[in-house]
């Protein structure tokens, strides 16, 4: 009984229907471990081997983000390419620029090897969630994505307990080779496992922006905003003020994917019962505190718990997307998903730099940034209704 709650087992028969969820967990996984794999030594090889400071950090960081701030072209690309390749293609990008990134350790290469990283993890990113959104039915996305986030997890594992192996014998330059291998060989693995699933609906293949999607809009938007204080500044806190070693932040990070093992899917069944404008608000009233958190501890523990929270709250934001998928006409998918990305990297191109620039003044500053975006999100929420567009 706790199995199927945690792990539903779908209703939806067909060979399909079951391919295409193996697919796109499949490829979450590879994902979710790779970029982890990248993050979790990240910090620790841009400022021991690379001699990174905060501005330049902070200008690293926007440059990361700058593919989501075209990931508009994606309405374009997919004239062309079909989305499920186009899937493969850009996680078999994302997997070079990892494969790269320990053969330029300094500041101009660091740039290079991100942005060719972040062009295939964005526009993966913003291909998967459409084709999840396209091949899911409403009333299983809730507990799906909870599930994905769930295995996303599992990978995560994975990929951290590779790095503290590896760590024990080799440099960051052959893990970030081991990890980039192991996503080119999974995506060819994939590649010739799947066929190609053609969509319930045929894509609009033209930007659209709609006055019902307003809300959608601002959410993501606040959601970018806020979510790059983290991403860009929470481990070089641990790093530069507390000196977090990588080998403790990647026990960090296994912590925290243990638990969202269990966690995610709990969240897809608090969507079920309570609804995203609840489930929303609930994470936007714990990050309040969570950046709160990080401006003010001196210690070591509680830094380290805020971390936790942080990523627990993160998951929720999958609301964003089951709210949106309510509400959407089913051709608009796609192209919103391209436009929602655009959107929500807007201030996130902008934000790494200028709370770089912030820290060096003091970097509490940036941290209580981040809680004022909270703060907007979680008065935005309030707005989110979806009783008239269900099903």
């Amino acid at each position: 009984m706790l199995r199927n709650f945690l792990f539903p087992v779908y209703e939806e028969s067909g060979s399909d229907g079951r391919r295409i969820r193996s697919m796109l967990i499949m490829l979450s996984m590879v994902s979710f471990m790779s970029h982890q794999m990248w993050r979790s030594v990240f910090n620790n090889f841009a400022v021991e081997v690379a001699g990174i400071n905060a501005a330049q950090m902070g200008i690293i960081q926007s440059v990361r983000e700058v593919p989501g701030f075209l990931a508009l072209l994606v309405i374009f690309v997919i004239i062309f390419i079909q989305e499920q390749y186009l899937a493969f293609l850009s996680l078999a990008l994302m997997g070079l620029g990892i494969l790269l990134t320990g053969f330029f350790p300094d500041f101009g290469g660091l740039i290079f090897t991100v942005l060719m990283m972040s062009v295939g993890f964005h526009y993966f990113e913003t291909v998967n969630q459409s084709l999840t959104l396209q091949h899911i039915p409403k009333s299983e996305l809730p507990r799906f994505m909870g599930q994905v986030r769930s295995y996303g997890s599992l990978g995560d594992v994975f990929g951290f307990l590779a790095v503290l192996i590896l760590l024990l014998f080799l440099p960051y330059k052959y893990i970030y080779l081991i990890a980039g291998l192991l996503v080119i060989a999974a995506v060819a693995y994939g590649f010739w496992q799947y066929p190609l699933f053609m969509p319930k609906v045929v894509q609009r293949k033209k930007m659209v922006l709609r006055k019902r999607y307003w809300l959608y809009y601002l959410l993501t938007f606040l959601s970018g905003a806020r979510r790059q204080i983290f991403t860009a500044f929470a481990v070089f806190l641990m790093v530069q003020k507390f000196a977090f070693s990588v080998k403790t932040i990647t026990i960090l990070f296994l912590i925290n994917s243990i638990i969202n093992m269990f966690w995610a899917p709990l969240i897809g069944r608090m969507l079920d019962y309570f609804g995203e404008r609840v489930v929303i608000s609930i994470e936007y009233t714990g990050l309040i505190f969570v950046f709160a958190g990080y401006a003010f501890t001196q210690s070591v523990l509680m830094v380290a718990a805020l971390y936790i929270f942080d990523h627990l709250f993160f998951n929720m934001s999958i609301a964003i997307r089951t709210y949106f998928q309510k509400i959407a006409d089913p051709a608009d998918i796609a192209p919103t998903m391209a436009v929602g990305f655009t959107i929500n990297h807007i201030a996130a191109v902008l934000i790494p730099v200028t709370g770089g620039l912030i820290w060096m003044i003091d970097y509490r500053y940036t941290f209580l940034m981040g809680a004022l975006l909270a703060l907007a999100s979680l008065i935005s929420a309030q707005f989110v209704k979806t009783a008239e567009f269900s099903e």
